[in-house]
């Protein structure tokens, strides 16, 4: 009996301490999880320029005395085991209060562009978490896949081509160095669109004509400084062409007459004066000759100075390449002055004031001085 009533106070007991030890197994526990590592934060997604440092943090809560690793999360190629960096000199690792482990790449290269790894050497199983590195790289232009000079004939048709890597892919625009705007054939007609600029890799021109001709500028940008451009120039080839402003020219003996033509040409010409079919005329005391060039136009000048009347006749604006040979006819001719005596008729007085007589004079030419011609001119002493 007494050993019964032994059995029943000892089970008593027990069961008295057992919501006290219950409680302190759950502190145990508790505090077991809580000295568990794991992450404060994600390490998130960021961007960084080529040449420049990229730091990505890792923060982490309850490290104790585990390691916190770096890796590439693509080949899991390990770059930092805690404080020191363990493949090559351009990765680095250092510790940002509050418990922080920054993984610092400098320089930064094109081929670091993808994901890390942060891992801690947990047991049995290592956590981890990923961030990604986004690199952004400036344009260039790839000089073996872009247009160098082009020339074509008139009338053909020419593509201007321009290609850049970068990162974002860059884009290209096209634009005349001289700020004129770029004329685009309309489809089907002759007519031209003139635009400010043209976007894109190729700039297609159909049936080429001379006003066309100039020098281009692709220009490669994505928003990541500098900006890169190329020059390119279209050389338009056609024979010349010359227009003459009057072809018919008169001006009174003893005066300097100014005989002038216009050329568009390319290649470049050679251009001469001759006179009524035969001497080349030279640069000297009696006559002076000028040009004047832009682009594919050339302006040509004569001066006769002295107008006498072995100077009058037919003169020649001459113009050659290798594409062909053009010219153009002046004819000169006198323009003789009626002395004040016989126009004395044909005066008229100013109002107010002395007494002004102003002299008409008439012009005359005979008409076998003039012959056929569609327009006339004057020089006017």
């Amino acid at each position: 009996m007494r050993t019964g009533k032994s059995c029943f106070w000892t089970m008593l007991q027990a069961l008295a301490f057992l919501p006290s030890m219950a409680l302190k197994d759950s502190q145990t526990t508790t505090k077991r999880v809580i000295e568990e590592p794991e992450f404060a934060r994600p390490i998130g997604n960021h961007t960084f320029f080529l040449g420049r440092e990229a730091v990505i943090g890792c923060a982490v809560s309850n490290l104790g005395k585990h390691k916190v690793g770096w890796l590439r999360a693509e080949d899991q190629t390990v770059l930092t085991m805690h404080d020191r960096a363990v493949l090559g000199a351009r990765y680095s690792v250092n510790m940002d209060a509050p418990h922080t482990w920054q993984l610092r790449i400098r320089p930064l290269r094109a081929e670091d562009r993808g994901c890390y790894m942060c891992q801690i050497n947990t047991q049995p199983t290592m956590i981890w978490q990923i961030g990604c590195i986004d690199v952004f790289v400036p344009p260039d232009i790839i000089s073996d896949d872009t247009s160098s000079d082009v020339s074509v004939q008139e009338l053909e048709n020419a593509t201007l081509t321009c290609k850049a890597t970068g990162h974002p892919p860059p884009k290209i625009t096209w634009r005349r160095e001289d700020h004129e705007p770029i004329l685009l054939k309309k489809p089907q007609t002759r007519e031209f669109e003139k635009v400010e600029s043209y976007v894109g890799s190729s700039l297609p021109l159909l049936r080429v004509d001379r006003r066309q001709m100039g020098t281009f500028l692709c220009i490669a940008s994505n928003d990541v400084p500098p900006a890169v451009s190329k020059r390119i120039t279209l050389l338009v080839n056609f024979a010349p062409t010359v227009k003459v402003p009057n072809q018919l020219l008169g001006a009174p003996l003893g005066t300097d007459v100014k005989l002038k033509c216009y050329v568009e040409a390319y290649p470049n010409t050679i251009n001469y004066w001759i006179k009524n079919r035969g001497e080349m005329l030279l640069d000297g005391p009696k006559y002076t000759i000028r040009e004047e060039k832009t682009s594919y136009k050339v302006s040509m000048w004569l001066t006769i100075k002295q107008f006498s009347k072995s100077d009058i006749g037919t003169y020649n604006c001459i113009s050659t390449n290798s594409l062909g040979k053009s010219e153009g006819t002046l004819r000169l001719y006198e323009i003789k002055l009626n002395s004040p005596s016989e126009d004395f008729n044909n005066q008229i007085s100013v109002a107010g004031g002395p007494m002004v007589f102003v002299i008409i004079s008439t012009l005359y030419v005979s008409t076998e001085e003039l012959g056929p011609s569609p327009k006339l001119g004057v020089t006017r002493p």
